[in-house]
């Protein structure tokens, strides 16, 4: 262990725990644009700047680990001063249009340039031209809008390891494209959509992401009922519908999600979706109440066992249930049929 002091409050953390870990375990807020807990640190965007007192330079707090004895600043004028300069430097090559930006609300840098009152850039602008991608099914990509703090390219390559994204280019002319300056429909992007949950800004949106504001939903921790891995994911829901997916921390998925997942929430409200039980009747699918239908299936397993034993009936489960689930079923099938001819279809 060892111990520090921060804005004048003591606290001890393990050795090799950063500056900005001790913050974060003290409720001190520090700004941050490139940094993700899931990954090392990258030190990028030098946001999370603190003053360390006998330090020549300001310490870029997510890559500097706690030393004994340590006296760390958050909020001098000093590292005020330069966290409005970076705020610049950003907006200075950064489309400010945010009345028509998906992520009005959700935007880390309108967010950073409010709170530390910088209105606009002192700077010449300069960034070369890139056309918008708008050729994936189901987001966007606005180079004008990039911060080049890497989120994107680095849970791509780390995290989903799909290599798609990367920096292009070298000094004032770098830029986050795709190999051979591919469309993403053209690419070997697998549509998961983990770079569009990590962008701190309006470079990668969602095409849903239009139909609302961020303060307009409530989030609800749900898990992923696409497969048994168990997935953590917060439901986006706006006026009682689920208009977005966000992944969440869990014990199976470090903060992402795959193309199911992120995406496929549609068929939520989709107009094919059955909300009602069919039972057949004189040869066609009608509808029915739920106790209708369970006490149809009961009379149904009842009267195989007694014609046939119960090693006659056999049940299907899904693979995209659950774990839990899927061995509820089980101790149903053994407890209320009595077999264990239990099988798990992918289709299903």
């Amino acid at each position: 262990m060892v111990s520090l002091t921060i804005d004048g409050r003591p606290v001890k953390v393990k050795k090799g725990t950063t500056i900005l870990e001790a913050c974060e375990f003290l409720g001190i807020d520090i700004p941050t644009f490139c940094h993700l807990k899931q990954l090392k640190a990258e030190g990028s965007c030098r946001m999370c700047v603190v003053e360390v007192e006998g330090a020549r330079n300001l310490q870029i707090s997510c890559a500097t680990p706690c030393a004994e004895g340590m006296q760390v600043h958050t909020r001098t004028e000093r590292v005020v001063s330069f966290r409005r300069l970076v705020i610049e430097l950003l907006l200075a090559n950064h489309d400010t249009n945010c009345f028509s930006c998906p992520a009005t609300g959700r935007c880390k840098l309108y967010q950073y340039a409010m709170e530390y009152g910088v209105e606009h850039s002192r700077f010449a602008k300069y960034k070369p031209h890139h056309p918008k991608d708008e050729s994936s099914e189901f987001f966007n990509y606005d180079p004008s809008k990039c911060i080049l703090c890497r989120r994107c390219v680095r849970v791509c390559n780390n995290l989903q390891a799909n290599h798609t994204l990367s920096l292009k280019n070298r000094g004032p002319d770098t830029w986050v494209g795709l190999p051979f300056d591919k469309l993403f429909k053209d690419s070997n992007c697998v549509s998961c959509g983990n770079c569009v949950s990590v962008c701190p800004t309006g470079a990668l949106t969602a095409k849903a992401g239009k139909s609302y504001r961020i303060w307009e939903v409530t989030k609800t921790r749900t898990t992923c009922p696409y497969c048994g891995v168990g997935c953590q994911m917060d439901l986006l829901v706006k006026d009682g519908q689920v208009v977005g997916v966000e992944p969440a921390e869990g014990g199976a998925n470090p903060g992402i999600l795959c193309v199911k997942g992120k995406w496929a929430y549609h068929f939520v409200n989709h107009p094919d979706r059955l909300t009602t039980p069919l039972i057949r009747r004189d040869g066609e699918l009608q509808p029915a109440t739920w106790d209708e239908a369970l006490d149809y299936v009961t009379q149904g397993i009842q009267k195989i066992k007694e014609e046939s034993g119960p090693d006659a009936i056999a049940g299907f489960a899904s693979a995209r249930a659950t774990n839990e689930e899927n061995y509820l079923f089980m101790k149903m099938m053994r407890a209320a049929v009595g077999t264990n001819n239990v099988d798990h279809c992918a289709r299903l």
